[in-house]
């Protein structure tokens, strides 16, 4: 780095530490508020509340970065603007070409900061908070449905390579990824139910298997109808066979990654989780939309920051005559905030109309760097 990008780069780090971890207090009492509603149910107490809030801090670190980015690079720039300092730097040659390429060179390590925190530190710590809270209450994990969990396992037959298809309903998940109350419905390639199978308790055993206890399984044989009398397919005649197993082996393409879903969203899952949850889907004939749009903002969310940085560039421009330092960082902060909101907005309108996943993500980024190339070069001009 040369000097000016060198004190540039000292000045923003330090206030943006300042503000990263400022707001993320203010995010942690906010929270903390919010989660004191569950304190007392079951054997929930406080201190597990504050852990709780403390495990999420990696993922509010993640989405404040880039807005904590645009604070810090404005109030930097505001503040060299108020004491004449950018325009020294602007008489010895500091061209805006050049004063922006130091800045995204300086917003390089807040991205790959941001890809770590985003799909190694985040995505651990948020399961860690779903199952300190689920064990000290003892509750389970379910869908909104009040018979559970319902997902679809397709595969194939190892004996005569017939299509499989199951529909798995899983009345508890644990969050050590144990499950109760399973009940799986099995049909044949011509989907007719061929199966159905029930259980009290299950456990992953790989690779694909799960080891299911106290499993009643009944399998359902077509009868031939009568001589003479045709066949209906609307009214089918089966012959029932129960059998009674204390245990089960259970080949199935379903994994405890995949039910782990249902821990944490689809925005705080790690891009090869929700790849693999894509893939699972896809071969399952299911919606993908909303999961490819979380899975392509989490691949370009990292990139808000460069696109933060060059919205900061303007302020640099601007002369104290034109706005104080406060002003400036309020207008930054509402500015970052108008971001998130578009984000969030945007991706909810893309997942109803069903718009292609990477427009979907990468448009609100794209709006608002053509918003501060714009404004750059206003004020460069002006």
């Amino acid at each position: 780095m040369r000097i000016y990008e060198r004190y540039f780069a000292r000045q923003i780090y330090l206030t943006f530490i300042f503000i990263l971890f400022a707001f993320s207090g203010l995010f942690f009492f906010f929270d903390l508020i919010n989660e004191l509603n569950s304190v007392g149910h079951g054997n929930y107490k406080f201190q597990y509340a504050v852990l709780r809030v403390a495990l999420q801090t990696p993922s509010r670190f993640y989405e404040i970065i880039p807005v904590a980015a645009l604070i810090s690079a404005i109030y930097v720039f505001a503040q060299m603007a108020a004491n004449s300092e950018y325009t020294i730097f602007r008489v010895s040659g500091l061209a805006t070409n050049q004063a922006l390429r130091s800045l995204l060179k300086i917003g390089i390590p807040l991205v790959f900061l941001t890809y770590l925190i985003g799909e190694v530190v985040g995505p651990y710590t948020d399961q860690l908070s779903e199952r300190v809270r689920l064990e000290a209450m003892g509750s389970s994990v379910s869908s909104n449905f009040e018979s559970g969990v319902w997902v679809k396992d397709t595969l194939t037959a190892r004996s005569d390579g017939e299509q499989v298809t199951r529909f798995v309903n899983v009345g508890e998940l644990k969050p050590d990824a144990t499950i109760s109350n399973v009940r799986i419905y099995e049909f044949d390639s011509k989907f007719r139910l061929s199966n159905v199978r029930m259980a009290k308790s299950g456990k992953y055993q790989p690779p694909g298997h799960w080891q299911l206890t106290g499993v009643t399984d009944t399998q359902l044989i077509d009868v031939a109808p009568p001589t003479g009398t045709p066949a209906d397919a609307l009214n089918p005649v089966y012959r029932a066979k129960q059998v009674s197993l204390p245990e089960y082996s259970l080949r199935s393409e379903l994994t405890p990654q995949i039910l782990s879903v249902l821990l944490v969203s689809p925005d705080r899952m790690s891009m090869f989780n929700l790849f693999r949850y894509i893939q699972h889907l896809t071969e399952n004939h299911q919606d993908t939309q909303r999961y490819e749009i979380a899975l392509w903002r989490k691949l370009l969310y990292p990139f808000a920051v460069f696109v933060m940085l060059v919205l900061s560039l303007p302020f640099a421009y601007l002369h104290t005559r034109a706005g104080v330092v406060g002003v400036k960082v309020f207008g930054g902060i509402m500015l970052g905030m108008s971001f998130q909101l578009f984000n969030t907005l945007f991706s909810h309108i893309g997942t109803l109309n069903t718009w292609p996943a990477a427009l979907t993500a990468a448009t609100p980024g794209l709006v608002y760097l053509v918003l501060g190339l714009v404004g750059l070069k206003w004020v460069d001009r002006h």
